[in-house]
């Protein structure tokens, strides 16, 4: 089974294009992940690839510094480099991107699902000396 599950920081902006021959999109963007178990503040760094619908969503809402989840699955592509030499790429080609968070102080648009001053009206208010702690 080739499967892989990464939540990591996003270190660039997605990259997203289209194929030429058949205008399919697909987004690349590079995924830090944090060495949990390591004593210094240490990352592995994954080159993320998306197809599709899922593509352009990741394109519009992630940035650098976003946070996600990613599963997918780990492939190896061999190519030749300039020098004739052949060199090898390792991919996470994503079935599954999820939006964690964003940065902070980004200044893009903030996804809402609704007025921040209807938020509060949908909560009743509880005195402090119910809170039994």
């Amino acid at each position: 089974m080739n499967k892989v599950i990464l939540i990591g920081r996003l270190t660039r902006d997605p990259e997203l294009k289209y194929v030429a021959s058949s205008g399919r999109p697909v987004a690349n963007f590079t995924l830090a992940v944090n060495r949990q178990f390591s004593k210094e503040d240490k990352a592995d760094f994954f080159r993320i690839v998306v197809w599709g619908k899922q593509a352009e969503s990741v394109s519009k809402y992630l940035f650098k510094g976003s946070q996600c989840a990613v599963s997918g699955s780990i492939q190896i592509n061999q190519y030749q480099a300039q020098d004739g030499s052949n060199r090898y790429s390792t991919d996470i080609v994503a079935d599954s991107v999820q939006f964690l968070s964003r940065p902070s102080g980004n200044n893009n648009e903030e996804v809402s699902s609704g007025n921040e001053d209807d938020f509060d009206q949908n909560f009743p208010q509880i005195d402090e000396d119910d809170i039994p702690f």
